[in-house]
């Protein structure tokens, strides 16, 4: 893969590079990827080596994590400035990215679920290593424990799948009927999507990391297990058709009880970190369904989802950077104070809510054509859960923007040219990849 070899030399040449070069060279990076959209059209595979290969569901998580890993850079400034560590920071974001774009290419199981694991051993040192308040460590722990003690029986039924196929390509995968099985394999992709009830993790993890941490946790690292989902659902096709109801029903159902536990937050990025919660709720149910609309709706409720979870946190930080607390209540009346920044949180908090003319939007009609097919009955889930939506985006946007600001700001920082370029990218490509749906829907 062509991508690989630099990304190799960048993690390498970390410590010597300054701050914004890293930056600049990521971005370079990001743009002659995207060149390879050219050559991509339906389910072929591109790039083909030895253990790698991507199709367009590759291609388009691989361009996310670009896009975000980029922009993680750009959203830290603080660090650059308090020179905190700052040639470690950079190893981290690009050792990540390197771990990422090697699991969304891998077409062998063990080496996905090799790079899967990997990737968690830095976005564990960038919540222990810049995150904010003490609780970090806890945070920290329920992540890795999550997630290990989800992956550890995934590691075991790759044995299995070994000695039944004689290969771990996804290729010469074909179905098989046991329950056992689909449990050990989908149940690491369930807590990291995260599915309702083994969520727990998210909202610490989401509150305690630092910006950048926020960011590549809702925009790339919850993608990881709605990728893993659609890859290895193909063996499970004919156990899925008999079980699968049981994990749209909690996700639907869950998805209602975090929506309404949105709207009595007092906390930002709590609030955002729970509303991701919902959205992926969707995107498995729509996984869970099994058929041709759910999936393209989850890919593009993925995306849009990445892009505009990832802009909240940052207009969250932009917000905490000032006033040093992430309270709704002592963030409010944000329209006096900061004008221009008011029309970014009205976009990204409608883009939330899959307000048109938003990617967003598109994602959620797919899944909710995919699961009323699916089931007459999901219709109830899914009037609340859209509604609960508009509800509290409103919320956030409402109770931060207006009202009277808080009479402890003495001194302020007005928005920077570096803060509105981070928020103008975070929104361009939810608003441009909608003239793009060709691409997606085969």
């Amino acid at each position: 893969m062509m991508v690989i070899i630099p990304l190799i030399f960048l993690t390498l040449m970390s410590f010597l590079l300054n701050f914004w070069n890293m930056l600049i060279l990521l971005f370079l990076m990001s743009f002659i990827f995207m060149f390879k959209l050219v050559m991509l059209s339906g389910n072929i595979f591109i790039n083909l080596s030895y253990y790698f290969g991507i199709d367009i569901l590759s291609y388009s998580l691989i361009m996310l994590s670009f896009w975000i890993c980029s922009l993680m850079i750009l959203a830290s400034e603080s660090i650059y400035k308090s020179n905190y560590y700052n040639d470690m920071f950079l190893l981290m974001v690009v050792s990540l990215l390197l771990s990422l774009v090697l699991t969304f290419s891998s077409m062998n199981l063990f080496v996905f679920y090799l790079f899967f694991e990997i990737s968690l051993i830095p976005v564990l040192f960038l919540i222990l290593g810049w995150g904010y308040q003490p609780e970090r460590i806890p945070a920290g722990m329920y992540l890795l424990f999550y997630t290990l003690l989800a992956s550890l029986p995934m590691m075991v039924a790759l044995f299995y799948l070994s000695k039944t196929f004689y290969s771990l390509d996804f290729y010469f995968f074909k179905n098989i009927n046991n329950l056992l099985l689909y449990f050990c394999v989908n149940m690491v992709f369930l807590v990291k999507i995260p599915m309702y009830m083994i969520h727990l993790w998210l909202p610490k993890a989401h509150v305690e990391a630092p910006i950048s941490g926020s960011m590549i946790l809702a925009g790339v690292l919850l993608k990881l297990g709605g990728y893993g989902l659609i890859r290895t659902m193909k063996i499970f096709i004919e156990i899925g058709m008999k079980i699968n109801f049981m994990f749209i029903v909690i996700s639907l159902i869950g998805g209602v009880i975090v929506s309404l536990m949105c709207l009595r937050q007092s906390d930002m990025k709590m609030l955002i970190a729970y509303s991701s919660v919902s959205h992926m709720g969707l995107v498995l149910a729509g996984i869970m369904s099994l058929n041709s609309w759910g999936f393209w709706g989850a890919l593009i409720l993925m995306l849009a989802h990445g892009l505009c979870s990832s802009g909240l946190f940052c207009l969250a930080n932009i917000s905490y950077e000032r006033t040093h607390s992430r309270s709704i209540y002592l963030n409010k009346g944000m329209l006096n104070i900061l004008p221009n920044l008011s029309l970014w949180w009205f976009l990204l908090c409608s883009f939330n809510m899959a307000a048109p003319p938003s990617l967003n939007l598109i994602g959620e009609i797919m899944l909710i054509n995919s699961l009323v097919a699916y089931s007459k009955y999901t219709m109830v889930s899914l009037f609340l859960m859209v509604f609960l939506s508009a509800s509290y985006s409103l919320f956030l946007y409402s109770y931060t923007q207006h009202g009277q600001y808080y009479s402890g700001l003495y001194a302020f920082n007005q928005i920077n040219i570096r803060e509105y370029l981070l928020l103008f990218l975070h929104w361009v490509p939810l608003n441009m990849l909608i003239l793009k749906l060709d691409m997606f829907i085969w």
